[in-house]
């Protein structure tokens, strides 16, 4: 009795493990195979809906409190124009209807990542190889941002350099670009340990130079993947396999959520559902391209 106790107690710890990996990413549900016998118990037991919250709360865009490295605060004898960021507290508090536009930078992303220099902001800094800041054209119309750097980017200093950055880059060149006309970073700037997800104060703590970095490029629109990415940038709480292929709104700038192309990996069958999202995104910009020509 006590071994099938310990039995039960592992394969639910394995579970509840998988399942947050896989919501994380945007699975909703997960459906059993009854026409393959030989899965095991375990199988069986994450034959499960992994649900995510559906109403969605929203928070008014306040400053960030004034620590070390957050918009607002001093960087050495000078001061960075802020860039909205609000306290933990308010992750999920109710906010106005229509978002303010994103104030114009001044920085330069050199500026931005001196800021961040070798960073102990938390405790990730002890795990990781380096810091892994956000990459590519400096003037990009398009940005993408996921969710924290995997065990390539660590070792190699740059974002989405894995096997889902290789998917990444041909989700780019299907819609007509490069990747060097683009721009690529996470929430995380550290590889949390064996790949998890930062957790809301980590997250908290990195999030404001995504922001400034967002004013910095000034970008006409960001590609969000994955849930993560997702209630970071737009702090909602509904997951993106119900808002994908929606633009949102980050401070006047379109947001399209789609899947994580790790998930991809896993469930090539979504790539349908992200291609429509890019195509989106696609005839969003060349409107906006063929309008600014006009005018």
């Amino acid at each position: 009795m006590p071994d099938s106790k310990n039995e039960i107690l592992r394969v639910l710890a394995a579970a509840r493990e998988y399942a947050e990996y896989l919501g994380e990413l945007g699975v909703e549900t997960i459906d059993y195979d009854t026409a393959k016998p030989e899965l095991t118990t375990s199988a069986l037991i994450i034959d499960a809906k992994v649900k995510t919250a559906t109403e969605p709360i929203r928070r008014p865009i306040a400053p960030h409190a004034q620590q070390p490295g957050s918009p607002g605060a001093p960087i050495g004898n000078k001061s960075v124009t802020a860039v909205a960021s609000p306290p933990q507290s308010s992750l999920f508090a109710d906010a106005p209807t229509e978002s303010p536009s994103l104030p114009q930078s001044t920085e330069t992303l050199e500026e931005i990542w001196r800021d961040i220099g070798e960073c102990t902001r938390c405790a990730l800094c002890e795990g990781r190889t380096q810091v892994v800041n956000t990459f590519g054209n400096r003037k990009a119309r398009l940005m993408f941002i996921g969710e924290a750097p995997g065990a390539d980017e660590d070792a190699q200093g740059k974002p989405f350099v894995g096997r889902a950055g290789q998917l990444l880059t041909k989700i780019i060149e299907a819609i007509g670009m490069k990747r060097e006309d683009v721009i690529i970073g996470n929430v995380n700037r550290c590889r949390p340990p064996g790949n998890r997800q930062p957790t809301l104060e980590e997250a908290a703590i990195c999030r404001p130079f995504l922001f400034r970095e967002i004013a910095a490029v000034q970008p006409d629109v960001i590609v969000v993947m994955g849930n993560t990415a997702l209630r970071n940038l737009l702090e909602i709480r509904e997951g993106i396999t119900r808002v994908r292929g929606q633009f949102q709104d980050f401070q006047g700038i379109k947001v399209m959520p789609t899947f994580h192309p790790a998930y991809l990996l896993r469930d090539p069958s979504k790539k349908r559902e992200t291609w429509e999202d890019m195509k989106k995104v696609k005839e969003y910009l060349d409107s906006l391209q063929t309008t600014r020509l006009n005018s």
